[in-house]
């Protein structure tokens, strides 16, 4: 079988820093559809010429519908390391988005919490504690704004399920593709303009600070703006 070729941004013998394509699994779902694990073991297994099994552990998730970088680790202790770093919040997630409307503050964190409904496949949001809900936190900055639509660098300091859809959305600007969240265009679009750009964690062996990025310029979704305003909301939390 043939599979997608995902760039790869970085490799040593501990990590496989990779650029997630939109519309891509990370894990192997009720879809059937290739994801992200099965196209890079299968690449590792190539490119060495492994045989049996090839290891490569899961350490954070992309929705579906988001592209970007991701990270995997290569050994189980490199896993271990980087899971601790994520439960830690020691592993700094940046995104970008494209947003309807423009938020009330040019910069703000924004705080609730999320409660998913399995059926839906949705979460919801409230303002207070909640039974079954889960803290949400985030920062966000307003890059620039062009018409009707506004482009955001976010901060992730909890990692939930459709966290930076659920809680922009709820302050009125759902990002540009969603339409589980709010996009109000007619169409069906099978990804949202929402992209991980940068990763910042300590390296599992060596320690040493890293950060690994990606700019959506090939993105249609992001084609407005320029590739420094892409360079800025990227770097802006870094």
């Amino acid at each position: 079988m043939s599979y997608p070729i995902l760039p790869i941004i970085y490799e040593d013998n501990h990590l496989l820093v990779v650029e997630k394509q939109a519309g891509i699994p990370t894990q192997a779902d009720i879809s059937g559809d290739v994801d992200m694990l099965t196209i890079l073991k299968d690449d590792l297994k190539q490119r060495y010429q492994k045989s049996g099994n090839v290891y490569l552990g899961l350490v954070h998730r992309l929705d579906r519908p988001v592209g970007g970088v991701m990270v995997f680790a290569k050994t189980s202790k490199a896993a271990a390391r980087l899971s601790d770093s994520v439960r830690n919040r020691h592993f700094h997630k940046t995104y970008i988005c494209v947003v309807h409307g423009k938020p009330t503050a040019a910069t703000a964190s924004l705080q609730h919490y999320l409660r998913k409904d399995v059926k839906r496949n949705q979460v919801d949001v409230f303002e207070t504690e909640t039974v079954g809900a889960k803290h949400a936190l985030l920062d966000y900055k307003v890059i620039t704004t062009s018409g009707q639509t506004s482009l955001l660098a976010v901060r992730l300091h909890t990692g939930r399920t459709h966290q930076i859809r659920a809680q922009l959305a709820h302050i009125g600007c759902p990002l540009v593709g969603d339409m589980k969240y709010g996009e109000t265009k007619q169409g069906k679009r099978s990804n949202i303009a929402l992209w991980s750009a940068a990763l910042s964690f300590a390296h599992p062996t060596t320690k040493e600070n890293v950060t690994y990025t990606a700019l959506p310029t090939h993105i249609p979704l992001f084609h407005q703006w320029t590739e420094q305003q892409l360079y800025e909301a990227t770097h802006c939390f870094l």
